[in-house]
């Protein structure tokens, strides 16, 4: 079982010392290396078996600068097994940053779960993943030409170890291969060379290993991100990353054509339409959008472990072209966040997968604690660059909400991992906003009462209080004749019902439920007329004119209901009926249309 131990520095080659400055009796019996260039990253996983010929046993090994590479090593995990006889023991290395006297560069000292005793073997995995070192040749492609790269690295793996036995895999991304180095004349299948077995390797070892072949694979780098985690203790955790993203692979040559583009498939091969975004699967509300607004074609599905988002930029990137946008999301703080008391830790990802086999040269995280947090302590898979804390007001906040600052740079997939922040806070203060909040609109109330029952006024004005009353019982009119007026319209109803079913038990219902509610509203009217006339109003006199006009009203509907019941009973004929009826409808018409005139008046 192997135990990954993660170790983040510019650059780190494999370099195990028999002590703190020789390396004495130790020699690399196998060496298995494999070189992934399938992508824009150099992944590199050497497998190494370790023998101590010496005659003391061994307890440090270190790591140390390779000179040949550059310095663009995002990555690094070693594992570590004791081989004994037919068994292995799996071991983690534990790695600590040292010095060596009168060598120069960076070592790291890596102490074993158990020493190395004379006579025994070691094997030890490193895995590097390495950014920015495949270079573009040419530099310039047109659109229908496809990209070339050129690796250049080291054909030993550079140790202080004179090794028996090393073999080389390097898998490309394609078939087509330009050139590369013949040393030991290696052996090409597809997409595959393999080198050696090398025999007798000396010590630190160098040899330029060049290969020159086509990768059209997305050059994806993410120029800077900063990834805003604002956390509320109130179920929430709002999530919302800007991004600067570019494509650094070759050059676009030329103009873009988007016909050819469209009407081609291998048209601008090595351009980037889309990618695809992975969410946490509790993630919601997603928004992507860039400063002109949202971006409608982008596609999100949501699965069962995770919510993919298809991010599609307005247009292609082309090598040297970039784009900036955000997205951002929402979790439920319950998945995240975990309390004892009034102890907090929040674990979550420092980074989130935002494309497949992604770079992240500048990475910025402001993470926004609840107001009132304190006592804060951060723990982190591996360094960080912490900035000054800062403080962050949204609504109702007073003293200001404490932002954890802090930033990487040259980051990979791996570097996805969890960082875990403590903190203290009263769950009293839980209740600060929602007091605010009542506070404000107690003292909103407050005011306006005593601004309403205040009189301001130097002397009472009579006639206007009067006014008042008289407005307010016109408006009670109005409303009681607008429904009186309703009752009409559903005794039509009723007649209407009553002409298809010659049902008469439902037609003298309706017509004591008119004459009952009619009663009601008149007296109610009349009653408010009087109040009009007691307020010297001369409304009441309109009212009064209303209330003739809709007693004729009345009439109207009740004939029209009795003519009804004569053409049922064929007491009269249906033209003579609709004639009737007609003459009715129109009188009627005129009789409202002079009450709506009256009630303007009002």
């Amino acid at each position: 079982m192997e135990h990954p131990v993660p170790v983040f520095t510019c650059l780190i080659v494999f370099a195990a010392l028999a002590s703190e400055t020789a390396a004495e009796g130790l020699v690399n019996e196998d060496v298995r290396r494999t070189v992934d260039l399938s992508t824009h990253l150099a992944k590199i996983s050497s497998e190494v078996l370790l023998s101590n010929q010496g005659d003391a046993a061994r307890l440090i090994l270190q790591l140390q600068f390779c000179p040949m590479q550059p310095l663009h090593l995002c990555f690094e995990y070693l594992t570590d097994s004791q081989v004994k006889g037919d068994e292995e023991e799996d071991g983690t290395l534990e790695l600590k940053q040292t010095s060596i006297h009168g060598q120069s560069g960076e070592f790291y000292k890596v102490q074993l779960p158990s020493s190395l005793a004379a006579g025994a073997k070691l094997r030890v995995k490193v895995d590097m993943v390495f950014s920015h070192v495949l270079t573009p040749f040419p530099s310039h492609i047109t659109q229908a030409e496809r990209q070339l790269v050129v690796f250049q690295g080291n054909h030993y793996l550079f140790s202080p170890y004179p090794t028996r036995s090393q073999t080389t895999r390097v898998r490309l991304s394609s078939k087509t291969v330009e050139s590369y180095t013949k040393l030991g004349n290696p052996s090409k299948s597809d997409e595959v060379i393999e080198y050696g077995p090398f025999r007798d390797v000396a010590a630190f070892s160098e040899d330029a290993m060049k290969i020159h072949y086509e990768n059209n694979s997305p050059f994806l780098s993410i120029s800077s991100i900063t990834r805003t985690i604002e956390v509320s203790h109130w179920g929430n955790i709002a999530v919302e990353e800007t991004i600067d993203l570019r494509h650094t692979g070759a050059y676009l040559k030329g103009p873009f054509s988007r016909y050819d583009y469209q009407r081609q498939s291998d048209s601008g091969i090595s351009s980037v339409k889309s990618f695809k975004t992975i969410l946490p699967a509790s993630a919601q509300d997603v928004y992507y959008r860039d400063e002109i607004g949202n971006i409608s074609t982008s596609h999100l599905q949501v699965l069962e472990d995770s919510v993919e988002v298809e991010v599609r930029p307005r247009f292609p990137l082309f090598g040297g072209w970039k784009t900036h946008y955000m997205i951002g999301y929402n979790l439920p703080s319950y998945e995240y966040l975990y309390t004892l008391g009034d102890q907090y830790a929040l674990k979550m990802r420092l980074v989130d997968h935002v494309f497949d086999d992604q770079v992240i040269d500048s990475l910025t995280v402001k993470l926004i604690l609840p107001e009132g947090a304190r006592n804060i302590h951060v723990e982190t898979p591996y360094p960080i660059y912490r900035l000054p804390d800062q403080l962050h007001y949204t609504y109702l906040d007073t003293f200001g909400r404490p932002v954890l600052v802090a930033t990487k740079s040259n980051l990979v997939e791996q570097h996805i991992q969890d960082v875990v922040v403590h903190y203290t806070f009263n769950k009293i203060l839980m209740l600060q906003e929602p007091l605010l909040v009542v506070g404000a609109f107690y003292i909103l109330f407050f005011t306006v009462i005593i601004y309403v029952r205040l009189d301001f006024a130097i002397t009472k004005d009579p006639a206007a209080e009067v006014r008042m009353k008289v407005a307010s019982i016109t408006e009670q009119v109005l409303t009681l004749v607008n429904k009186r007026l309703g009752l009409y319209r559903h005794m039509d109803e009723v007649v209407n019902r009553y002409k298809q079913s010659r049902d008469t038990g439902a037609l003298n219902s309706g017509r004591k439920t008119l004459e009952a509610e009619h009663r009601t509203f008149t007296n109610d009217i009349t009653s408010l007329q009087a109040r009009l006339k007691a307020e010297g109003s001369d409304l009441a006199d309109k009212v009064g004119e209303v209330q003739k006009l809709d007693g004729k009203v009345k009439e109207m509907v009740c004939r029209s209901c009795q003519e009804a019941e004569r053409l049922v009973a064929g007491k009269v004929k249906k033209e003579a009926y609709i004639e009737s009826e007609k003459t009715l409808g129109t009188k009627r018409q005129e009789l409202v249309s002079s009450i709506d005139s009256l009630l303007d008046a009002l």
